[in-house]
């Protein structure tokens, strides 16, 4: 059985409803056959945002844009307790990314291809959508951020004008942000995102999962060191330079780099990293400062 494939736009919004119909003018334009608009948003009690909404809602005659079959899905953003009016604090930020994460999920497991414009709407909100969008992202899918010209930002302002000219150089601009479907080359990143039961930070158990992995790599590169390079790189992970690893140790630059090319090669082959990958003491920083495994053989 043929999966229908519908094509929808996740747009952030806020006091500035032109955004979504510039945004959805201009992938029609483009060919792109959209079939529902989605609206992120928070809970309408502020009056600009009531009014925001309704322009949006205006657009549309039943279910139609522009004479066009589509559907208008508005998505207040949840939080514990009811629609969030704003984000206030952490417990807020976790609960916005759950509700927009579990959007996500449901569209893609309907098979939709998802078009995301992060251009409106408060900041954190675009951020979190950008943060789901790529854990769950397929090739297909796309993320979109919009140029509007200073003369046509205030003519169309609060929703002043919901469409710009036709046939009209403007100087509007849709640009597609260049980002990497990470779920897509690693699929389990969207498993360990399903929502877990008590959980209050949403990427916790993510997070564990992935951490326990990188202590394990960590800690497959510490056993296969000599003494000497386990200082050089207890050394590195200080964040310390080539030379102020020298000094620190007593040794020669030259000892050091040695000593670095065994260590490296050893992170290599711990993180299946391909010879074309260029390593450097920086890598050391990142995966060994801080380690609660690195501190303990301190001492």
């Amino acid at each position: 059985m043929d999966f229908i494939r519908n094509t929808t736009l996740i747009a952030t919004l806020g006091g500035q409803p032109q955004v979504v119909t510039f945004t959805l003018d201009a992938l029609l334009a483009r060919g792109i056959p959209i079939t529902q608009l989605v609206l992120i948003h928070f809970a309408p009690n502020d009056p600009r945002l009531q009014r925001a909404i309704q322009k949006v809602v205006d657009e549309f005659d039943g279910h139609r844009y522009k004479n066009q079959p589509m559907q208008l899905t508005r998505v207040p953003v949840d939080g514990r307790a009811g629609s969030l009016g704003d984000i206030r604090d952490e417990a807020d930020a976790h609960a916005a990314w759950e509700a927009i994460n579990q959007l996500i999920i449901n569209l893609k497991e309907a098979h939709h291809t998802l078009h995301v414009c992060i251009t409106g709407g408060r900041r954190m909100l675009c951020l979190m959508t950008m943060s789901v969008a790529m854990l769950h992202f397929g090739h297909q899918d796309a993320l979109w951020h919009m140029y509007t010209p200073d003369e046509w930002i205030e003519r169309s302002r609060e929703g002043a004008r919901m469409h710009l000219p036709l046939g009209e150089d403007t100087g509007f601009r849709l640009i597609q942000v260049p980002m990497m479907p990470w779920g897509s080359y690693f699929p389990v990143l969207r498993q360990l995102t399903r929502p877990v039961t008590g959980e209050h930070d949403p990427m916790a158990t993510p997070r564990r999962v992935l951490d326990y992995g990188e202590e394990a790599r960590r800690k497959a590169v510490w056993q296969k060191l000599t003494r000497r390079q386990r200082d050089v790189l207890l050394a590195f992970a200080e964040g310390l330079g080539p030379q102020e690893v020298a000094e620190k140790l007593s040794i020669s630059v030259k000892t050091v780099d040695s000593h670095k090319t065994v260590i490296l090669a050893e992170c290599r082959n711990a993180w299946s990293l391909p010879e074309e990958a260029w390593l450097d003491y920086r890598f050391l920083v990142d995966k060994f400062s801080g380690s609660p495994t690195v501190k303990s053989w301190e001492t």
